[in-house]
């Protein structure tokens, strides 16, 4: 969804859904076949963290995601771990750089006043945000098709990650009570959610009401566009200052994706767009 370039309403998201905090005592797992006992140990975690019955009945319901498996089992595969220039980077997933960046540009145009207010409130240009969310969805067009639930949980039980991403898990399934995903929604391979692609504990610590509807929606542009920037802010991010590689900026957006190459990729991007 397109955000309107009139909608100026950025309001805080402050709804009650909060991350477990207390440490967790599930048991990683290395065997596709140990997916139903972590699945039964994180059930009994998150319903002390205080989900309800709705996002345990999602849990109980989420299968072992196979493209989820695949990345965390033979990391080597995916392109991001492997040393490409910004350029290399981008072209392994757009037609040409050009492309990206007039894509960029365009979007960019059309919501004009929409990026001018979000710099003005949380100080991330416009330019570094249009190439977030090309990057991550080609503005939109495509949001993934994985089971966000499944996808989540079992990025969460795998034993390389473990237990980086469980509170993501249980985020997700909070946002299940919430209404505001299902068990049936689809995002990225690893839980991602809407627009930017957010993992559910990102969202739900940073969530803002772009569209000023009351509400923020992971899939309203103008909602993930906003949490986008107060996540970006939040970790450090300063207004005004070079986002150059190196410089402290650049530096923030390794909160966003740890992947060098990704980093690398944006700042070069969101530089060609910003001309």
């Amino acid at each position: 969804m397109t955000p309107k370039p009139a909608t100026l309403g950025i309001v805080a998201f402050v709804g009650g859904v909060l991350l477990a905090t207390q440490a967790f005592a599930t048991s990683c797992i290395t065997s596709k076949g140990q997916f139903d006992t972590y699945k039964q140990q994180l059930a009994r975690e998150a319903a002390s963290a205080g989900v309800g019955q709705r996002g345990l009945k999602a849990l109980q319901q989420a299968r072992l995601s196979g493209i989820t498996w695949r990345f965390e089992s033979n990391p080597s595969s995916q392109s991001s771990m492997r040393y490409r220039s910004p350029e290399q980077f981008l072209k392994s997933r757009f037609s040409s750089v050009n492309a990206f960046v007039s894509g960029g540009k365009r979007k960019l145009k059309q919501n004009a006043r929409l990026f001018q207010a979000l710099e003005k409130r949380y100080g991330v240009p416009g330019p570094i945000l249009v190439a977030i969310w090309g990057y991550e969805t080609n503005w939109g067009g495509f949001k993934g098709d994985t089971r966000i639930v499944s996808g989540a949980v079992t990025l969460a039980s795998y034993c390389r990650r473990y237990p980086r991403f469980e509170d993501d898990a249980v985020a997700a399934l909070q946002l299940v009570d919430r209404g505001l995903i299902t068990g049936n929604s689809r995002g990225g391979p690893s839980g991602e959610l809407g627009h930017m692609q957010f993992l559910a504990g990102n969202w739900v610590r940073f969530a803002v009401d772009g569209s000023g509807d009351g509400r923020a929606d992971p899939n309203n542009a103008a909602d993930a566009l906003a949490t986008a920037a107060n996540m970006l802010r939040r970790n450090g991010w300063r207004g005004g200052r070079s986002f150059a590689e190196g410089s402290a900026n650049f530096r923030v957006l390794s909160k966003w994706n740890d992947s060098g190459n990704y980093q690398r990729a944006i700042a070069y991007a969101a530089g060609l767009i910003a001309q």
